[in-house]
Formats: structure tokens, sequence, C-alpha cells
């Protein structure tokens, strides 16, 4: 009777605690916490803050040509037929190829790249100069692949007409519906992405875009980049200025796009997890960007880098000993910090600091 209890009191301690209950991380051990999507995200975003224009802009053509997938496939389904579901089956397609492929679109960037400049690990200006890339990229795109459907010969003239009087419901409709439409839209895509990063596998991603994005033109919600497409196609074909679409089409799109995105999804999603979110919490001398710099600054930093204050006590000291550990990413590269740690251990002050080499370009303005 002993050893039966013995072994049960041992069978709890290995997977939790005395009472039996799973330890923290058993419970759902395939499901990821708010902080470790928020890790994921930021990580991502890190990357994409830090890459050249060039790369920035081609991904985001990229993206604007798959957008025409997405009006050319609607204005088709909805030539042949009359049901209003099976015309949006093949909506998502678009931005499958996008999200599935990994390219830049405007409304995916209201979330990453704003969390990291939530976390002061981005400027202001930085964020701005990524949104701007992405966008012209995108239109840029879908501009061009509205001007293949209208010159091209892709739409039969029914089709055609279908496509136009799609494009021209769009135009019609009051900006303040607009704006408010569009920021569902910028809802569901922001947390499109948020669920894509607490996604680990293809098939759910795709489950996932498919759905949400289906739900755009089911709610008859605007999003900018399509919208853009179709003003484009109205004015190939003669039925649009480009000032009125500008300013009571595509401008209330966006501004609600981003709105959504940014404050619905961003900014709530950010306060639901914890204050130590990010790895780099657990290190000490952490210097996230001054306000001048958040604000003025061409700067973009790593989502794991801890900042040494060259100016502390610490540096001034003529007898410390300070170990400095060039890595990634703390969560990699346990064996060099755990290699600077012995060094500093030989040593009565000696201090280990992670630090990351900041990918940047010669031009950066501090």
């Amino acid at each position: 009777m002993a050893d039966t209890s013995s072994s049960a009191t041992d069978s709890a301690t290995e997977t939790g605690d005395e009472d039996g209950v799973p330890t923290q991380g058993e419970v759902v051990p395939e499901r990821f916490s708010s902080d470790e999507v928020f890790q994921r995200i930021v990580a991502d975003a890190d990357h994409e803050v830090t890459s050249s224009i060039r790369e920035l802009f081609f991904s985001a053509l990229a993206a604007g040509f798959a957008i025409t997938i997405t009006f050319l496939v609607y204005a088709s389904m909805s030539a042949t037929s009359e049901s209003r579901l099976v015309a949006v089956i093949l909506y998502p397609l678009g931005f499958i190829y996008i999200i599935i492929g990994g390219y830049q679109l405007y409304t995916e960037n209201t979330l990453p790249p704003v969390a990291l400049t939530l976390e002061r690990l981005a400027s202001v200006p930085t964020l701005l100069r990524h949104w701007v890339i992405v966008l012209t990229g995108n239109f840029l795109g879908g501009g061009l692949g509205a001007l293949a459907l209208a010159y091209g010969g892709v739409f039969d003239p029914a089709t055609t007409a279908v496509a136009i009087d799609i494009a021209e419901k769009g135009v019609a409709t009051p900006i303040s519906h607009l704006f408010f439409k569009a920021a569902f839209a910028g809802l569901i895509v922001a947390g499109v992405v948020w669920m894509d990063f607490a996604a680990q596998e293809t098939i759910s991603r795709l489950v996932i875009v498919y759905i949400a994005f289906l739900a755009i033109p089911l709610g008859n919600l605007f999003h900018v980049v399509v919208s853009f497409t179709e003003a484009v196609f109205l004015v190939a074909h003669g039925n649009l200025s480009i000032l009125v679409g500008l300013t009571d089409f595509i401008l209330p799109v966006l501004a609600g796009n981003t709105l959504g995105g940014v404050l619905l999804v961003t900014v709530v999603n950010y306060y639901q997890t914890s204050e130590r979110r990010l790895e780099v919490d657990q290190f000490e001398n952490v210097r996230r960007l001054a306000s001048r710099e958040m604000l003025l600054g061409n700067v973009a930093g790593r989502s794991y880098v801890p900042v040494i204050d060259t100016l502390g006590d610490f540096a001034r000291d003529p007898d410390s000993f300070r170990v400095l550990v060039p890595i990634a990413n703390p969560q990699t590269e346990e064996e060099l910090i755990s290699l600077g740690s012995r060094l500093a251990s030989t040593r009565e002050q000696g201090k280990v600091h992670a630090v990351h080499v900041v990918q940047a370009s010669k031009d950066l303005i501090l």
C-alpha cells in the first residue's frame, strides 16, 4: 500500500504539482500563450523593419499582383452565378497567396511593426517608412493588375460590366460608412495576422485565412488594396476620376483599415500580454528608445537587444570585469551565454552582457 502511494506521489511530481495538477505549459502543450504569440510577432517585425527598401517594395508589389487575383475571381464568379455565396467563394484566394507566401500587405502591417514600436524597439519614423514602402508596392501591383484586366481582354463584356458594377458600389458608399466598414475589415486582417502567428501548421493557417477573408465580401466590407484595384479599373474604363476615387473612396478605406488594425487588434492584444512579454526584459541594463528617438529618430533595433548603459557605475569601475557575448537571440544561443557566465564567475566583479549586433543601413541617424 505504501509503495502504491509512493508511486502515485512520484507520478504526480513528474506530471505537475503534488495534487496532480499539470504544471504551467503542460495543460495545452500545442497552444501558444499570448506572450509567446507576441514574441513571435515582434521577432518577425524586427526582421521586416530592418529589411532593405528593395526587399520590402518587391514583396509588396507581389502582394498587389496577388490582390488582382481576388478582384478577377470575384468578378468572374459574380458574372456566372446569382448566388452571393458562390460569387465570393474564391475571394480569399489572393490573400491566401499573400499570407502563406509571406508577401508584404499593408493591412497586415498594422500589427507586427506597430507592436515593435509599442515596445519602443523601433521609432515612429521607421514605422511610417515601412508603411509607405509597403503601401506603394501594393498600390502599384494592384494598379498594374487592374490595367491588365481592363485592357488585356481578360474579362468578356459581361464580366467587365459586373466588375464595373462591383467597383461602383464601393465608390457610391457614403464616406462615413466606408470608414467604419473598412475599420472592421482592418480588424479582421490584423486578427488573422495574430492567429497566423499562433498557428503551428500550414493547414491551420490556410483555414484561418480562408474563413476570415471570406467575411469581407459577405459583410460588404472594404480592403484598401482591393478598393484601389477596383478604382483603377473604373478609371481605366472612364467611369471615375482619379481625384474622386482618391478622396471619396481610397482615403476613407485606408484610414478605416489602419484604425481597425492598430487600435482594435494591436493595442488591445498588446495590453492583454504580461509586462515581461519579451525575453529582453530578463536582462539587466536594458534600454529601449528614448522619447526623442521614438518620435524623431530613424531607429530600428532588434527584438532581443539588451543595450548597455556605458555611462553606468559598472562601466566606469576600473575593477569591473565585463564579458560581452554577441548573439542573435538569447533563446537559441544558451551555450554562448553559459560560456560567458563561466568566464565571468572567475572574477569577483564579473558580469555578463548579452549584446546583439544591430543590422542597420549606413545612413542610420540616432
